[in-house]
């Protein structure tokens, strides 16, 4: 979608697929050959590219992030009366999945230069709030419960601290379950993010970096982890012609025409990521100088793919920008609420959130569509500019 340089006509989109390669053909297959369902060749095919590009050794491909990251816990074990630590910025799904197994979250504050869950924090809550017990176990003090997990997610494609969060929850026999749903194509000190703890799962939603339209996957070097995984993932059948299911699973498995577009799209994974990178640095030059506006980048370990461009300004001038700039039709959206302050997670336990406030009251996302062009990155900078100092 072009605008002209001088004005954008038509609305600017936050975020929309690139779809321009293989993806008719594939999918005209599917439709021509009757494979359409969860069963099919570019199943299959689309879990090996995945793995293969992340990594990791097996993968199984769910309905969305959201079924990946609920599937996940459910395998590594999470109980009811259990405990996941969680970040309070970020989108709902890692949050609501935890409740999904009848577990609690517990919320922790972010980083502000990466925006991801603050790892120093969470250090500090696990020794000074919780207490490893004889059952090599660590329970937090004030619920008694035991602290079964992590979820570090990767926000707007910048991987998370791993390396001391891996040490942390190594030391307290705590499971990693990697959010990686943004951050297809990031690197965190040279490896792909995905691939770190137990397990990492992926999303492939229409405005993520490759789509399916919805889906997501779950990748881990763990066999008897993906063929729990893939065994929850459809029904619990254990049998390939009874009706035997020997405990409750899901209806979460990829249907074959979504995965032949997962197809097409990791076909040009490396070509997306590289022009969201590109356009991440023209958003910081042309952004570059302008007063009280900082392009949130990545830190010297990182490579993000850039899924989400994400600005940071004075908390006085962030609502009436969002305004100005969707009357000039960029279309911008403020960061997510904080989990921790919704109407259903108000009552559970958070720990030392300050720079997570900070963050919601000065970020804003900037439009990130892959067919995102020059022109109109100069456009919308030069519209913040323009704002912000008049």
């Amino acid at each position: 979608m072009l605008h002209a340089l001088c004005g954008a006509k038509h609305m600017i989109p936050l975020s929309e697929p690139e779809i321009s390669g293989n993806e008719w053909k594939y999918i005209k297959e599917c439709l021509d050959t009757g494979w359409v369902s969860s069963v099919g060749s570019y199943v299959d095919k689309f879990e090996r590219m995945v793995a293969n590009y992340v990594g990791a050794k097996h993968a199984v491909a769910t309905v969305n992030g959201t079924s990946a990251l609920h599937v996940s816990l459910v395998a590594c074990g999470v109980q009811p009366d259990e405990e996941v630590i969680v970040p309070t910025l970020t989108f709902i799904a890692p949050v609501n999945v935890v409740k999904y197994c009848g577990a609690y979250p517990v919320f922790m504050d972010c980083d502000i230069e990466t925006l991801c869950i603050d790892v120093y924090k969470v250090t500090d809550f696990i020794k000074k709030e919780c207490i490893k017990r004889k059952d090599g176990f660590t329970y937090n003090k004030k619920s008694n419960r035991r602290i079964k997990a992590i979820i570090p997610v990767n926000i707007f494609g910048h991987p998370a601290d791993m390396d001391n969060m891996l040490a942390i929850s190594n030391e307290h026999n705590i499971t990693i379950v990697e959010d990686a749903t943004e951050s297809l194509g990031s690197e965190y000190r040279g490896q792909k993010t995905g691939s770190f703890g137990e397990i990492g799962c992926f999303s492939f939603n229409g405005n993520k970096i490759i789509t399916t339209g919805g889906g997501g996957m779950v990748v881990t070097d763990n066999k008897n982890l993906a063929y729990k995984i893939r065994h929850l993932s459809t029904q619990a059948k254990r049998n390939s012609i009874e009706y035997d299911h020997d405990e409750i699973g899901y209806n979460y498995r990829l249907p074959n025409l979504q995965a032949a577009m997962g197809v097409a799209q990791m076909e040009r994974v490396d070509e997306f990521t590289a022009i969201k990178r590109k356009n991440a640095l023209l958003y910081r030059e042309f952004l570059s100088g302008v007063d009280k506006v900082e392009f949130v980048w990545e830190r010297p370990w990182a490579k993000s793919n850039f899924w989400f461009y994400t600005i940071k300004v004075p908390k006085e001038y962030k609502e009436s920008l969002i305004k100005y700039l969707l009357s000039r039709n960029i279309q911008v959206r403020p960061i997510w609420k904080l989990i921790h302050t919704l109407p259903m997670y108000r009552d559970f336990q958070g720990y030392a959130i300050n720079k997570a406030v900070d963050a919601w009251e000065s970020c804003i996302n900037l439009p990130c569509a892959v067919s995102l062009r020059e022109g109109e990155i100069k456009y919308i900078a030069d519209n913040i500019k323009k704002y912000m100092s008049g």
